[in-house]
């Protein structure tokens, strides 16, 4: 099994000079090959956390591998911490002149995305002549607004687009 090396530890450190950082060593600038010698006096590694704006570099003595066990731990525990939140756009269309229970059937689909965390475009396509009506297109959109106010907020009022009227309505927040 092959070791990844992912810092350059003792003998390929490059810099003239270290400043030095660890737990039982003071704190200092040092020459690299008297820092790899103490190092070497203790039984560990010198090890280069990072190079400084002067191109000097950091270098702290540990055991290497303890010290790339804690590095992946501590990654592990703030990967573990984010917060993944994957929202999609789910789009729902509707007509200017829709019956109540096609509205309904529409308002329960809308409720699941927005429990799913998803958000839904609303869309009221206007076919011919409806055009004229688009008072009619953005009363249907708000009451369908209003119809998911319990779980879900509108991002944008209602606006042309085209021949379409749309609104974004985002899940509210949850309280926890």
């Amino acid at each position: 099994m092959k070791k990844e090396i992912r810092h350059r530890i003792n003998n390929s450190i490059f810099s003239q000079e270290v400043r030095l950082i660890g737990d039982n060593v003071e704190n200092k600038v040092v020459d690299t090959k008297i820092a790899i010698n103490i190092a070497k006096e203790m039984g560990l590694d010198l090890v280069e956390i990072s190079k400084a704006n002067d191109g000097m570099s950091i270098c702290k003595i540990t055991n290497y591998d303890k010290f790339v066990y804690e590095k992946k731990k501590k990654e592990k525990e703030q990967k573990k911490k984010q917060k993944l939140t994957q929202t999609s756009v789910k789009e729902i269309r509707l007509g200017p002149n829709i019956d109540d229970h096609d509205f309904n059937f529409k308002a329960v689909n809308a409720r699941k995305f927005l429990k799913d965390n998803d958000k839904v475009l609303v869309t009221v396509f206007f076919r011919g002549r409806e055009i004229t009506f688009k008072e009619k297109g953005e009363i249907v959109l708000l009451r369908f607004a209003e119809e998911l106010s319990d779980i879900g907020v509108p991002e944008y009022l209602p606006k042309m687009e085209g021949r379409k009227m749309a609104m974004m309505i985002k899940p509210k927040k949850k309280i926890k």
